[in-house]
């Protein structure tokens, strides 16, 4: 399902990741990220504990941060704050509402809306289907608890 929302709050920055992206090539064993301000939540824990080996036929990597996870081309962040209101576009896939920015295309950001801890993750829309990668984390990331905002659809002519 496709919709539209007005989140909450702009999004953020994510230049350590773009770093950590280019540890992905080649054969590093560990691909440093940077820990998100509530990285140590046990929410992000259970989401941590449950990701999957691979996403999008992509297996997945060590990382030296905690609440983070890594695959090929594909990075996610647990711990965010949650974000607030912004004009980009939200997407549910299998009951995770997701905020993308495509402002770094090919390189595509989505956040979670309505969960907090949030979690961000940022792909390679060249590399992996987006649809793909968030279906295969929306079973961990929906352990997130749910803060009552929600993706809601914007009229047609809008």
């Amino acid at each position: 399902m496709l919709s539209s929302r007005r989140a909450r709050r702009p999004i953020l920055g994510i230049a350590a990741l773009v770093v950590g992206a280019s540890a992905l090539s080649g054969c590093a064993s560990t691909v440093s990220m940077k820990p998100a301000p509530e990285a140590d939540s046990p929410d992000c824990a259970a989401v941590i504990v449950r990701l999957p080996d691979s996403v999008g036929g992509q297996p997945r990597h060590w990382t030296d941060a905690q609440a983070t996870g890594a695959w090929d081309s594909v990075l996610l962040t647990c711990g965010i704050p949650a974000p607030g209101p912004t004009e980009l576009p939200c997407e549910t896939v299998d009951g995770v509402d997701w905020i993308i920015d495509n402002s770094e295309a090919p390189r595509y950001r989505f956040t979670t809306y309505g969960r907090s801890p949030a979690v961000e993750v940022y792909l390679d829309y060249d590399v992996v289907s987006a649809r793909a990668v968030l279906s295969s984390l929306s079973p961990a990331v929906g352990m997130l608890p749910q803060t009552g905002d929600e993706c809601i659809e914007r009229p047609a002519d809008s």
